[in-house]
């Protein structure tokens, strides 16, 4: 593994330990708060961050649309443990993976089911924003939305 891979994939073991850190500070109760009628609760934001490392993965590597609604359909994170679990799960199936591919390997295209073409380590950093992305989310809803002191170093 190169270092460049080895450091994206630090960036979103970070980011992932700090979103346990604030799930962490979550009651069972709070899984089900939702800021908008139309938008995920915070137990399926914490799902779908749960997967993220997976579910990209599977993307990156050219799942289809059925295969991605089949993948997403058969998550049910019910409990916060449920979720910090998905989220190590997942974490180490994306660093196995990603740890076994050579140079040329990361250099390859790969297209999403939507028409988005990236090499594999362009996939990769593309993971590292999405991890950032959503724990921000979970961050802004918990503190703005609901008044949580969470006193949690976001960064290194």
């Amino acid at each position: 593994m190169n270092t460049y891979t080895t450091s994206a994939l630090n960036q979103i073991e970070i980011a992932l330990n700090t979103t346990i850190e604030i799930i962490d500070a979550l009651e069972e109760s709070d899984l089900q708060k939702r800021l908008s009628v139309n938008k995920r609760s915070l137990g399926e934001l914490l799902e779908h961050i749960a997967v993220i490392c997976k579910a990209d993965f599977l993307i990156s590597n050219g799942a289809t649309q059925e295969e991605m609604n089949d993948y997403y359909s058969s998550i049910s994170l019910k409990s916060v443990k449920d979720v910090k679990e998905a989220i190590v799960d997942n974490y180490h199936f994306l660093k196995d993976n990603y740890m076994n591919l050579t140079e040329t390997q990361l250099h390859e295209l790969s297209t999403s089911y939507w028409g988005t073409t990236y090499t594999k380590y362009e996939w990769l950093i593309e993971i590292v924003a999405h991890v950032y992305h959503h724990r921000a989310q979970l961050h802004t809803m918990l503190v703005h939305g609901y008044g949580k002191e969470l006193n949690i170093l976001l960064f290194e």
